[in-house]
C-alpha cells in the first residue's frame, strides 16, 4: 500500500513537472498550455509510452468536479461587475440561449451523420455545447490578448456563468435516456427550478462569506485560504442537496465575494489563481489518461465533420440570435463565435453517459474528445489572429500597463500600475501639468533610461518613459493611458 502510494506521487510529481516546463516552451509557439498537458496525460496513458492502464470514468468525473469548482470560484473572484455590468444580458443570453440552440443544431447534426437516436444526438450536442472557463480563461489571460472594447469581459463572462446550463442539459438528457417515458416539456419547470435555487443560494452564501471573512479572527493568516475552500465545497454541495445547480452557485457566489472588500483578499486571489491551474492540469492530465487514442482514430471523420459544423454553422447562428437585439457589432459578434473555445469541461461532461451506461457512451466521448482537443487546438491557437484580421484587438502600444505586485493592505481601494508613454500619444514631450492629469490619480515616479526620477508639475513627458501610477480605480487608469499611451487611432477605434 505504502509502495504503491510513493510510485503514484513520484509518477504524479513527474508528470506535473513535464507538464510546466513543457508548456513553458510549446506556448514560444503558440500552442495553448492546455493542449499540452492533455498530451502528456496521452503519451503517459495505455497507448502511450508510459502505459499507464486508466480505465477510471468515476474517478475522473469525480476530479473534474472538484477542479471545476476551482477554476470557477477563481474566475468568479476575477470577474469585475464593473466590467460585466454594461455586457451582463448580452453574457446572460450568450450563455443560456447561445448553449440551447449551440446543443440543439449540433444535436441535430450528430443525430443526421452518426445516426444516433435523437436523445443521444441532442446528448452529444448539450455535452459540447458550452465554452470552457479553464481554455478561455488560459489564452486571454495567459497570452496577453489585448482585445477592443468590451469583447474580453463578454467572453469571460459567458465562459465563467454558461457551464450550469450545459450541465442541466447534459444530466436532463442523460435522464430523458434512461427513462423514455420523460418529457422534453418536464425539463422547462426544472431548469427554472434549478437555476432560481443555484443563483439564490449564490448570492446569500457569497454574502455570508464576506461577513465571516470579515468577522472571523483566525490566529493563523493560512487558515484563511482553507475557510474559503470549505465555503465554496459547500456552497456547491449545499445547493446541489437543494436541487439547485451548484456550479451556478460557485460562481456568483465567487462575483460577489471577489467585488467586496475582505481581509488578505490580494493573497487569497492569488492563491485561488494558483489552484486554479493547479486543477487544469491534474484535470487534463486524468483526462489524458483516460482517453485510448487508438480508439478514437476509427471517430475522426465524425469528429472532424462535427467540429466544423459546430465552428462554422452552430456557434455563428447561436451568437448571432443571442445577440440580435443588442448593439454588437458584426465584427464583434464574429469574434466572439470563434471564440467558442471547447476543452476540459465538456470531455468531464462525457464521462456522465459512461457512468451511466448509455448504450453509445463510448462513442460519444471519443468524439466529445476530439472536438475539445481540436478546438483548442485550431481556435485556441488562431485567436490573435482572427482578432487582428477582423481588426479587435488592441495595438501594442495601447497594452502598455503593466500591474505592479505590491501588497497594499486589505482597506487599501487604489490601483497600482506601470504604463509607457507612447510616441505620438497626446501625453509625450508635454509637462505634466499640461497633460490634464486625472485627478483620482498620481504619478508616484517615472523609469528613464534606467533612473527614476520624482516627478513634479515642470516634468516633461518623454517617449520610452515608464510611469508609475497610482488610481483609485481601473476606470481613471483607462482614462490615463487615453493621455499616456494611446497615439492617434484611439479615435480611430470609437468611428469603428
Amino acid at each position: 500500500m505504502t509502495s504503491g502510494l510513493i510510485a503514484l506521487l513520484f509518477i504524479g510529481s513527474l508528470l506535473l513537472f513535464l507538464s510546466i516546463f513543457a508548456s513553458k516552451s510549446m506556448q514560444r509557439f503558440g500552442v495553448p498550455a492546455l493542449i499540452v498537458f492533455l498530451g502528456i496525460g496521452m503519451l503517459a496513458g495505455v497507448d502511450g509510452p508510459g502505459g499507464i492502464n486508466f480505465n477510471e470514468p468515476s474517478i475522473a468525473q469525480i476530479l473534474g468536479i472538484i477542479a471545476l469548482n476551482f477554476i470557477l470560484f477563481s474566475g468568479g473572484l476575477d470577474t469585475k461587475w464593473q466590467s460585466v455590468r454594461p455586457i451582463f444580458f448580452q453574457g446572460l443570453s450568450l450563455a443560456t440561449l447561445g448553449v440551447l440552440l449551440t446543443a440543439v443544431l449540433t444535436g441535430y447534426f450528430a443525430h443526421w451523420i452518426l445516426g444516433l437516436s435523437l436523445i443521444e444526438g441532442l446528448l452529444l450536442g448539450a455535452i459540447v455545447s458550452s465554452t470552457d472557463a479553464a481554455a478561455v480563461f488560459s489564452i486571454l489571460r495567459g497570452r496577453g490578448v489585448g482585445l477592443k472594447g468590451n469583447l474580453r469581459p463578454t467572453l469571460e463572462f459567458e465562459s465563467g456563468s454558461n457551464d450550469p446550463m450545459a450541465y442541466f442539459l447534459t444530466t436532463s438528457l442523460i435522464a430523458i435516456a434512461l427513462q423514455p417515458e420523460s418529457s422534453f416539456w418536464s425539463l422547462i419547470p426544472t431548469f427554472f427550478i434549478q437555476m432560481s435555487i443555484g443563483g439564490a443560494m449564490g448570492y446569500i452564501l457569497g454574502r455570508l462569506m464576506i461577513r465571516l471573512i470579515n468577522k472571523v479572527s483566525l490566529e493563523v493568516d493560512g487558515l484563511y485560504p482553507v475557510l474559503l475552500i470549505a465555503f465554496m465545497f459547500f456552497t456547491y454541495s449545499a445547493t446541489e442537496l437543494l436541487y439547485g445547480n451548484g456550479f451556478l452557485a460557485v460562481y456568483i457566489a465567487a462575483v460577489v465575494l471577489g467585488n467586496a472588500s475582505f481581509i488578505h483578499k490580494k493573497s487569497l486571489l492569488k492563491f485561488f489563481d494558483a489552484s486554479a491551474w493547479l486543477m487544469q492540469i491534474v484535470m487534463f492530465l486524468t483526462l489524458g489518461l483516460l482517453v485510448i487514442p487508438s480508439e478514437m482514430v476509427r471517430t475522426i471523420g465524425a469528429g472532424l465533420a462535427i467540429s466544423v459544423f459546430m465552428i462554422l454553422v452552430a456557434r455563428p447562428i447561436s451568437v448571432f440570435v443571442s445577440l440580435a437585439f443588442s448593439k454588437i457589432r458584426v465584427k464583434d459578434k464574429v469574434f466572439i463565435s470563434w471564440v467558442g473555445l471547447r476543452g476540459a469541461v465538456p470531455i468531464i461532461f462525457a464521462t456522465y453517459p459512461l457512468i451511466a451506461g448509455l448504450e453509445q457512451a463510448g462513442l460519444i466521448f471519443n468524439i466529445v474528445f476530439f472536438i475539445s482537443v481540436l478546438s483548442v487546438t485550431v481556435q485556441g491557437t488562431t485567436i490573435p489572429i482572427v482578432a487582428k484580421l477582423l481588426k479587435r484587438s488592441v495595438p501594442e502600444s495601447m497594452r502598455r500597463k503593466y500591474p505592479i505586485d505590491i501588497e497594499l493592505g486589505d482597506d487599501v481601494k487604489s490601483e497600482l500600475a506601470e504604463i509607457e508613454v507612447t510616441e505620438g500619444s497626446f501625453a509625450a514631450n508635454r509637462a505634466i501639468v499640461e497633460i490634464d492629469f486625472p485627478k483620482t490619480g498620481l504619478i508616484v515616479m517615472i523609469k528613464r533610461d534606467g533612473k527614476y526620477l520624482m516627478p513634479n508639475g515642470a516634468t516633461v513627458l518623454k517617449p520610452g518613459d515608464y510611469l508609475t501610477v497610482m488610481a483609485n480605480n481601473e476606470d481613471t487608469l483607462e482614462a490615463i493611458c487615453d493621455r499616456v499611451a494611446r497615439p492617434k487611432f484611439v479615435s480611430e477605434m470609437r468611428d469603428e
